[in-house]
This record gives structure tokens, C-alpha cells and sequence, in this order.
């Protein structure tokens, strides 16, 4: 079984480079990696193996029944109703296995994002397709259901796409990777811890030798300037208009030297050197060298002349008809780093909800990213951004590229990645100097390259930082406290208070 894409092309309708030329590459069964920055055509990749694009110039060829999960979960996926009601074998595991309950497609709207995720993979699986492309599949899961989601990917039998800001996931499943870097795609064997040092040694080995062509290249700069000066001093040498009229001994031997031909030895030599110069110039023109982001980003003014952010006094808070979130006071001082944890569907959107509504910050200096930004909200965001001045939108864009995005796809444009848009998000809060960063799931829709960038950036923030996320190494990384929501015996959710592990697992 395998599935290839054959000498494919595709541009955007109305851009004037392709996004990908002449792509050829091919799928075994089981699960492939796909891995690259935020807007450098992941997604879309999947889309056109899944039928769900159409190339403009190549073939694809697919082995059968193909199913493509996108990241968002806005409606119930095709099929949800009939999953639910099945009663063979196959859908009873999966609906134990992702825990997945019968009501759901009538609550769809009440669903958290992490129910709803599981619910889009769990029918996926379902219909035993021949190819399954998951986009983020473990964006808004908990550790649990990671682990439960993981062992049921492990046992699809067909050709697998995965895209997934998750390491360890595509660690445990991947047994080649395919990093997109338009208008090509690069394959790579193993994990992606395996692949991803392929290719930074592959990077380092180019700019070694890109370094050593621009040291010769000097070399030979610096040669060609010696030679043009014994050149010039040459021919003011063999020059007969200052010689007195009468001095025929001084002419005839200047004479002499350019019958010999030994006149034009230096000119010669200056001209050799010339193309080769031209040859070491044009080699260095031919290397091709990644950009290396910087992550020093955060401006003056990013910290609260008060004494707490906020204050809020114990009290509880309702999740759903019968249980609620108990909690003790919650205070965060300027520079403090809080991690929120625990199981999906405890309250911890709920308690974040609470927080801003109680904030007395001004709203500029508040920057709220949440779990998921519909389609019409960040239509919103790219207005914003676009009606800014060119001095405003030059600081914006500088900071999204300290996030790995390229800036000069996002000017002017009116549709973003869902990563992008989380990194323009971020950037446009930044720079209006904020006193509080409140983050709900940062790395969801984030490549590996964009966290490690992010995780960088947060590290040197001025101002509090409020994050809630089932990524715990990322979490371990930048928070020093730790707010923790766990189920008690009689249904309710207690918040307990710790600091924020360093190293090692997060229990």
C-alpha cells in the first residue's frame, strides 16, 4: 500500500510564486511525519494527498478510502451520528478507548475542544480508511487521553500523514518524517528526533561550506586588487608621454618590452583573476542558507507598576449542572509565572474565563490568547494589523519572525494558518507593552520549530505570564507556580497551590 504524490505543482490562486514545484514523494503504510514552520504548507500538503485540493500541474495516487481530520472542530465530523449508535465491536472500543460518550453530537456545541477532537478521531478510525491524514490531532487533549489516542493511532494499519506540534507523539509513531520547505519537501528516515538531526547537520554542513567559499571568494577579492595595481603601475611604466621628445634610448626599450609581449603580463594575470572571482561569486550565490531567528523581542514598559495584577478572593465556580471548581485566593504579582493543569472538561477555560472578568487592568495591557480563534476573529486580527502604521506594523512583524513565521506571507493578507495567527496574536499584544500575558493552550496549532522559538521568547518575559497547557516540558520550562485542578471524591474540582516542577515528569 502506498500512496505518492507524482511531480506535483500548486499555487494559491492569486499568489505569485508557487507554494509547491515538482513535489515527488511517497507514503508506505504507517505513519509519516510532516513537519515545517507555520504557514509553510503542512496543511495544505495533506489536502492535496487527501483529494481535498487539487493540484494545478502532477498526479496523486491513492490506495483507497482517504480521510482528512483538520484541526478545527467547528461541526460534527460526517458520520458522528451513525459511530455513536453502532453497537459493533469496533466502534464500542473506540468509544471506550477515547472515551467517548453517546450524547455528544446533541451537545456538540457544549463540548469542550479536547472532546471534540477525540470524537473526530475516534469516527476516523471507525471507517478503516486506507489513508489517514490527522492535523494536530492532540491539540486541547490531556496527558490521559494522549496516551489512550496514541495507542489507538498505533494500531492503524494504513498509510498515516501526521501533523503535530507533539514530539514524543511522532517520536512513538513516525518512522520517516517530510519537512516542507517550499516550494519543496525534503524525506527524511526516522523519528523526528532522528530527522530533525539529520537536518540540522545537513544545515550546519552548508554553511560550512557556504563559509569556505566566502573566505575563498576574499581571497581572491583581495588577490584581484593586487593584481589591478601592479597592472596599473605597469602601464604608467610602458607610457611614453612623459618621456622627453629626444630620449630615444627610453622609448626604444619601452618599445622593446611590448614586442616581448612582456608588457601585458600583468593585465593578463588581472583578467584571470577577474573570472575567477566571477566563478566564486556566482557559487556563493547558488548556496541556499536557512534563516536563523532571533527571540529577543519584549519592549520597555512590559511590567505593572502595581504591586498584584489581581486578587481574587476563594470561592467556586459552576461546571456544568451538579459540580463545581473550589478554589482558594488567587493573587499574581507582576513578574510571576503560573501554570494552570489538569484534565480536560475540570474548569480550567472556566476559571481563566473568571480571571479576565475580574481583571481591573487596562484592557491594552492584557493579552488574552485562547484555545481556538474562529475564522471570522482572525479575519478580525489580520484587519488590525494591516490598518496599522508602517512603523507599528514593522515592530508586529519583526516579533512574528522571532516566532519562525515569515513575515512577507502575512502583509496584506486576510487569511492566516491557525498557528500564524496565534503567533500575530502574541506579537500584536506584545507590542503594546502588556502587563499580563493570559495563554490558553499556547502550542496548540504550533510546529516543533515555533515552540522552541516561543518557549525562548517567554523565557525572557517582563510581565506575568498566566498559561494553561497539557504540554508539561513546555510548562516546566517557563512557570514557577503551579495551579492544579483535580476531580475530589464527591465530583467537585479543588484547585491545590505548588510550585511549578523543574525537572523530571509532572505527576
Amino acid at each position: 500500500m502506498l500512496l505518492s504524490l507524482n511531480d506535483l505543482s500548486f499555487t494559491y490562486e492569486g499568489s505569485a510564486d508557487p507554494l509547491f514545484e515538482h513535489v515527488s514523494v511517497s507514503f508506505p503504510t504507517g505513519w509519516s511525519g510532516i513537519v515545517g514552520a507555520n504557514g509553510a504548507g503542512k496543511t495544505t500538503l495533506l489536502r492535496l494527498a487527501c483529494g481535498e485540493l487539487a493540484a494545478n500541474r502532477g498526479s496523486v495516487h491513492r490506495p483507497g478510502l482517504t480521510i482528512y481530520c483538520p484541526q478545527r472542530t467547528d461541526t460534527p465530523s460526517e458520520g458522528l451520528g451513525q459511530f455513536l449508535e453502532s453497537l459493533d465491536p469496533d466502534a464500542w472500543e473506540l468509544r471506550g478507548r477515547l472515551a467517548v460518550e453517546s450524547d455528544w453530537l446533541s451537545r456538540w456545541d457544549t463540548l469542550s475542544h479536547g472532546e471534540r477532537k477525540r470524537a473526530q478521531i475516534a469516527v476516523a478510525l471507525w471507517r478503516k480508511p486506507d489513508v489517514l491524514a490527522l492535523d494536530e490531532p492532540t491539540n486541547h487533549i490531556d496527558a490521559d487521553a494522549r496516551d489512550l489516542l496514541a495507542g489507538a493511532l498505533r494500531a492503524f494499519r494504513g498509510v498515516g500523514l501526521l501533523v503535530s506540534h507533539d514530539r514524543e507523539l511522532i517520536d512513538a509513531l513516525c518512522r520517516q518524517c517530510v519537512f516542507v520547505e517550499p516550494p519543496s519537501v525534503t524525506m527524511r528516515p526516522g523519528s523526528y528526533t532522528e530527522a530533525s538531526e539529520q537536518a540540522r547537520l545537513e544545515d550546519q554542513h552548508v554553511r560550512d561550506e557556504y563559509e569556505q567559499a566566502k573566505s575563498a571568494a576574499e581571497r581572491l577579492r583581495r588577490e584581484a586588487i593586487r593584481r589591478h595595481e601592479l597592472a596599473s603601475r605597469a602601464d604608467k611604466r610602458r607610457s611614453k608621454r612623459k618621456i622627453p621628445v629626444r630620449d630615444h634610448d627610453a622609448k626604444g626599450k619601452i618599445d622593446a618590452v611590448r614586442v616581448s609581449g612582456a608588457d601585458g603580463k600583468a593585465g593578463r594575470l588581472a583578467k584571470q583573476i577577474d573570472a575567477r572571482v566571477q566563478r566564486a561569486e556566482s557559487r556563493l550565490g547558488e548556496f541556499e542558507i536557512k534563516r536563523r531567528y532571533e527571540t529577543s523581542f519584549w519592549l520597555d514598559g512590559s511590567r505593572s507598576p502595581r504591586n498584584l495584577l489581581f486578587s481574587i478572593p476563594a470561592g467556586s465556580l459552576k461546571l456544568g449542572e451538579r459540580r463545581r471548581l473550589i478554589f482558594p485566593e488567587l493573587a499574581m504579582q507582576p513578574e510571576d509565572r503560573v501554570a494552570v493543569t489538569g484534565p480536560n472538561g475540570d474548569g480550567k477555560s472556566t476559571l481563566i474565563r473568571h480571571i479576565i472578568g475580574a481583571l481591573t487592568l487596562p484592557t491594552d495591557k492584557v493579552v488574552y490568547l485562547p484555545q481556538e480563534i474562529s475564522l471570522s476573529e482572525s479575519r478580525a486580527i489580520m484587519a488590525e494589523v494591516n490598518s496599522l502604521s508602517r512603523e507599528q506594523l514593522g515592530t508586529v512583524m519583526t516579533m512574528v519572525s522571532c516566532l519562525g513565521s515569515r513575515p512577507g506571507r502575512l502583509v496584506g493578507s486576510m487569511e492566516s494558518s491557525p498557528g500564524e495567527i496565534r503567533k500575530v496574536l502574541l506579537a500584536l499584544g506584545v507590542s503594546k507593552r502588556p502587563h499580563l500575558i493570559i495563554m490558553d493552550e499556547p502550542t496548540n496549532h504550533l510546529d516543533l520549530p515555533a515552540i522552541e522559538c516561543l518557549e525562548e521568547a517567554l523565557a525572557g518575559c517582563p510581565c506575568g505570564l498566566l498559561l494553561v497547557s497539557h504540554d508539561l516540558r513546555f510548562l516546566s520550562r517557563l512557570a514557577t507556580t503551579r495551579w492544579h485542578l483535580s476531580p475530589g471524591i464527591n465530583g467537585d474540582v479543588h484547585l491545590s497551590i505548588s510550585a511549578m516542577p523543574q525537572d523530571g515528569p509532572i505527576i
